[in-house]
């Protein structure tokens, strides 16, 4: 089992733990990951750390791919591997319409599809082959549309790539889910029972097939985050968890268009997820958060004390066993969490 560390996006003023992400880095953690919104980048933090640090891998999870061409996300790829000694890795993910319409301007389009043309784009750039065309629904290289000059050209990147670099998406949709195992190396669920993988098992076959060449598990990363709350206060602990699961589940989405509320609905909260999200959606975020269930909390975090915390674990390292998770990305600020779970899985 590999595990990571999630420093999540800003606030107003960036604060990025380098003390702590050292101790990750002395501890044997394999990677640590940025995030963006509407505040500042991940690329810039990332860059900051790798800068920093000496062994431990830095990726983003997620940066917004509305946000930049998939041009511009190989670029900036290339050129943290190549200053860093291959220790970068692209997180990729569509971010919300609210974000990608209300902040970048650019249309929300397909998720899958742009997903899919994002990651081939990309991989044709730094493969090197040659001048990278590409003719899709979301992407056109060339580009002749509305406004163009007619005079772009297919051109082939001046910079010695890494074609190893590894690409993340941040799916758990069904259709999310099978792009991410044709195209990518890895995926991010939000948060994930380990005992429950078979709410992604047929897409991820499905999607293995696609991709061809025997590519299986063996060769893909699931990599779910883990959020953390090491407390001996056992219902201080579900607390600090509940306004997550309440914002994720109640808040992400419009009724009926929440991926969120239908993931827990496949995870068995159903009637649970409905009630969050009637009552975030009318204001009364306090109860949304009280109606989150203590056991789904239980399943996908790391809640209570450290012997609690040690016995969860167990089920974890029997997912990593079975090879149906291969990292836990975990949600930590706390030195004493980390190190906790870095003596018990590494």
């Amino acid at each position: 089992m590999k595990l990571g560390v999630l420093l999540g996006y800003s606030g107003k003023r960036i604060a990025i733990p380098i003390d702590l992400i050292k101790k990750a880095e002395q501890l044997g953690y394999d990677s640590v990951w940025t995030a963006e919104a509407y505040g500042s980048d991940a690329i810039t933090p990332a860059t900051w750390i790798l800068a920093q640090t000496e062994r431990i891998k830095v990726g983003t999870a997620i940066m917004q791919m509305p946000a930049r061409t998939p041009a511009m996300t190989a670029m900036s790829a290339m050129s943290l591997a190549q200053l860093s000694n291959n220790r970068f890795i692209v997180g990729l993910g569509a971010s919300g319409p609210q974000v990608v319409e209300g902040w970048h301007g650019v249309p929300y389009g397909k998720p899958v599809t742009r997903t899919r043309e994002y990651i081939k784009i990309m991989r044709k750039i730094m493969a090197r082959e040659g001048a990278v065309e590409f003719d899709g629904i979301e992407y056109q290289l060339p580009n002749k549309g509305q406004g163009t000059t007619g005079l772009g050209k297919p051109l082939k990147t001046i910079l010695e790539a890494n074609t190893e670099i590894p690409i993340y998406t941040a799916s758990i949709t069904p259709a999310g889910i099978r792009c991410a195992a044709e195209v990518a190396d890895g995926v991010f669920p939000v948060w994930m029972d380990p005992d429950k993988y078979s709410v992604f098992a047929e897409d991820l076959e499905k999607g293995f097939a696609k991709a061809g060449g025997g590519k299986s598990l063996a060769d893909f990363d699931i990599a779910p985050f883990v959020s953390v709350a090491l407390n001996d206060d056992l219902d201080a602990a579900f607390a600090s968890l509940r306004p997550w699961l309440a914002l994720y589940i109640g808040g992400m989405g419009a009724k009926g268009k929440n991926f969120y509320n239908d993931y827990a609905t496949r995870l068995g909260y159903g009637d649970a997820a409905t009630t969050i999200q009637d009552l975030y959606l009318a204001g009364r975020k306090s109860e949304a958060e009280a109606a989150v269930p203590e056991s789904l909390l239980d399943e996908v975090a790391l809640v209570g004390p450290p012997e609690r915390i040690r016995e969860r674990l167990q089920s974890w390292k029997a997912a990593g066993s079975r090879g149906e998770v291969s990292s836990m990305l975990l949600g930590a600020g706390d030195p004493r969490a980390l190190e906790l779970i870095a003596n018990e899985m590494l």
